[in-house]
């Protein structure tokens, strides 16, 4: 039975250990099974990112797609930061490592932002249950003090999109997350 750990720092937020099985011939685990999150959907698309090291993803956040990372080779920083007005967790920081030696995957709801730092290279690969929709694709800056982040690297590599990424504080009540918006 995989060890699932509802975050105790984002409401929503669930890290799961599954059992691993192996032998002389290598490994076995099961990375993914729906009925593990209460508020997950179906996936409907399968995605795989590689990244080099020193590389920073993010933050991106959606409000109606949630994300399920499982990170195959190297070691990622990952970031979250609960955009969700009214949740009990909002304005909440959560940083963690994830590496491909050691079997965790993350379920991330829409409203919560999230990213990376490649602490090695890197192969990560996510499912999501939304198809992609450039509407959805939503970004705050990755440096924003007010969230907080410690991304363990000090000189990132980043795309011009996360580096044009508003502050916290800058975005409309449009692109604010709000609890129960799912469609």
């Amino acid at each position: 039975m995989p060890n699932i750990q509802p975050s105790e720092v984002i409401t929503d937020v669930i890290v799961v250990e599954p059992d691993r099985h192996g032998d002389a011939r290598g490994r076995f685990v099961e990375t993914y099974r729906r009925s593990w999150f209460p508020l997950g959907r179906e996936m409907t698309q399968a995605n795989r990112s590689e990244k080099e090291a020193g590389a920073v993803v993010g933050l991106h956040y959606h409000l109606h797609q949630a994300d399920y990372w499982y990170v195959l080779r190297g070691t990622a920083r990952v970031v979250l930061h609960d955009l969700r007005e009214g949740a009990s967790t909002e304005g909440a920081t959560l940083m963690l490592d994830l590496d491909g030696e050691h079997d965790r995957g993350l379920f991330i709801p829409p409203g919560v932002a999230h990213g990376f730092a490649s602490l090695t290279d890197l192969t990560l690969w996510y499912l999501v249950d939304g198809y992609y929709n450039p509407q959805d694709e939503l970004g705050v800056a990755w440096d924003d003090p007010e969230i907080g982040a410690d991304w363990g690297l000090t000189d990132p590599v980043l795309s011009a999109r996360d580096r044009a990424n508003p502050r916290r504080a800058d975005l409309g009540p449009a692109f604010r997350p709000r609890i129960g918006l799912r469609t």
